[in-house]
């Protein structure tokens, strides 16, 4: 009778059991039951809940946080420069999700403080992302939806990273903001991007991760393809101030291409997307030689 007892509770001390897993910073965290009340402090970290089949439970979100378009209904916090955290703490989340890198430290310490659960998301790799997918299912309670999808974006970077292992070197300028003039270098998740597909970052190797830099330096660089985002999802507008330089290679080979800027510049599973598109705009400048 007791050892039918006992079998009989298991399910329930498994559903009890603490949740735990390891953030970006390296600080455990853990959750009693999985989360029904999740703020989520950049727009990355909340198209990353969705996909991780947590939307339902995400109350409270940043501005342009708009992927996918469920996400455009979720009750605004502030920017991810500048949190309310008023309304913060009015949603009652028992877990939020921070940008160790983009959020302001003092207004996440406090909300610790406070008493409520904080993760540090700063997905930096590939392989961090498909880390970070399974890491909020498993806090969200969401497993099913989640780790198939990390399993099919780990597959696709995969196999594009082995399509392009042989591709001939091409230089990239990238251009993440036009004012001030902006690119990445080595470190960053774009650079990766870059990498994968056959591209050489010509700013790689600047100490920033996100550097200022002038046009007269690009001038210098030459860079044989120019990828820039834009302020919107289909708006190139960008890339018409190089047209200007006739020298450049990129200009003179055509070699000027947009790429949806949340499709590279956010860590989501749509890096997929946006590298799949980066690696065939190098292949047309090989094709251009």
């Amino acid at each position: 009778m007791v050892s039918t007892v006992l079998i009989a509770l298991l399910p329930l001390a498994a559903i009890a059991a603490p949740r735990c897993v390891e953030d970006d910073v390296g600080r455990e965290v853990c959750l009693e039951q999985p989360a029904q009340r999740i703020v989520a402090l950049s727009p990355g970290a909340v198209e990353l809940l969705f996909s991780a089949g947590a939307g339902e439970q995400v109350v409270g979100a940043v501005s342009f946080s708009d992927e996918p378009p469920a996400a455009r209904k979720v009750p605004r916090v502030g920017s991810y420069k500048r949190l309310d955290l008023e309304a913060i703490l009015a949603l009652k989340p028992d877990l939020v999700i921070a940008w160790r890198s983009g959020n302001p430290a003092a207004q996440i310490e406090q909300l610790e403080r406070l008493g409520l659960t904080v993760y540090y998301s700063e997905p930096v790799r590939f392989a961090m992302i498909g880390g970070t997918l399974e890491r909020f299912a498993r806090l969200a309670g969401t497993g099913p939806v989640g780790k198939p999808v990390a399993e099919q974006f780990r597959a696709g970077i995969k196999a594009l990273r082995e399509r392009h292992d042989d591709a001939k070197p091409v230089t990239v300028f990238y251009q993440v903001w036009e004012e001030p003039l902006m690119t990445v270098n080595d470190q960053h998740l774009i650079s990766e991007a870059i990498r994968l597909c056959g591209g050489v970052n010509v700013f790689g190797g600047l100490p920033a991760l996100t550097p200022r830099i002038g046009r007269e330096a690009v001038l210098g660089a030459d860079p044989e393809v120019i990828i820039a985002g834009g302020m919107g999802e289909d708006n190139p507008a960008w890339l018409d101030p190089w047209r200007e330089f006739g020298s450049l290679t990129a200009v003179r080979r055509d070699n000027l291409f947009f790429v949806p800027p949340s499709t590279l510049q956010r860590p989501t599973p749509r890096m997929l997307e946006g590298t799949r598109r980066l690696c065939k705009h190098l292949e047309q400048a090989r094709a251009r030689r």
